[in-house]
């Protein structure tokens, strides 16, 4: 009988594999809701940091550059957060904070002989 002391074994063996993974599924899912609320709470303040053409500025720029906007985006935060912002930032001011944080580019000229 002792196939049915291995088979119990694994049945059991099997069952905490599987509450394993449901509580690492669980665990994952509540990150994953975690994190959607903080993105939500961070573009409540950008809306609120941002005139609506500054916004779309910033949306357009994600599509090309998403490493810059989360750049852009937590550093405006943090302006926030400090008291550092006192107004609205529109369309213009970021284009000029963009700017400044946009790494010069190299200018490459090919002349042909």
């Amino acid at each position: 009988m002792g196939i049915s002391d291995e088979d119990a074994e694994l049945e059991m063996i099997r069952r905490r594999k599987l509450a394993d993974l449901q509580t690492q599924q669980v665990q994952e899912e509540n990150i994953a809701r975690q994190q959607e609320h903080l993105e939500e709470q961070r573009m409540i303040v950008l809306r609120r940091i941002l005139t609506k053409e500054a916004m779309e500025r910033l949306g357009n720029l994600s599509l090309a550059y998403p490493e810059v906007t989360e750049n852009i985006k937590n550093q405006l935060l943090m302006l926030y957060q400090s008291g550092r912002i006192q107004r609205e930032i529109d369309d213009d001011t970021l284009k000029k904070l963009l700017q400044q944080v946009q790494p010069r580019s190299k200018e490459i000229k090919i002349t042909r002989k």
